[in-house]
């Protein structure tokens, strides 16, 4: 059994939106109807579904490169390194994507450090009325370090 840490999440979190192309309309409906609740963390997201959020919300929001040009690894990257609490990632599951490598590796990366994810409006809706969305969380990530030692 791999070795377990604690890890907290503040009341304020980051969070990762992402969508596909079939998807970004719901992913901007959707963010309008939770505006309030979502301009009070501090957003991320790729870069076509950044700028369109940014109009949709008038707030800022970090933008990394769009997902198939290295956004998803971007993200995941930061999901490793406990830079990004929460995942929205409204994917199109009956559209081939050129980068479902990419794709796979982003949602398997959120599950291994155990973040919170949403793949649908339907259960973003049943995260984001949860009271742990704006309130202090702790949660067992991997040991890294212990994984690390059990390797040298």
């Amino acid at each position: 059994m791999q070795a377990k840490t604690k890890r907290h999440m503040g009341s304020s979190k980051t969070i990762a939106l992402v969508a596909h192309d079939n998807m970004k309309d719901t992913l901007i409906a959707w963010s309008k109807q939770r505006k309030q609740q979502l301009t009070q963390h501090k957003l991320v997201a790729t870069g076509t579904t950044g700028s369109l959020l940014e109009k949709a919300l008038g707030t800022k929001i970090k933008r990394y490169l769009s997902g198939p040009m290295g956004g998803d690894q971007q993200i995941g990257a930061d999901i490793s390194s406990a830079d990004i609490d929460i995942l929205v990632f409204f994917w199109d599951p009956l559209s081939p994507q050129p980068h479902d490598p990419d794709i796979k590796a982003l949602l398997r990366l959120a599950a291994v450090w155990n973040i919170p994810i949403a793949c649908t409006p339907s259960s973003a809706d049943f995260m984001f009325s949860s009271s742990l969305i704006d309130s202090d969380y702790s949660f067992l990530v991997p040991d890294y370090q212990q994984y690390l030692a059990e390797r040298t």
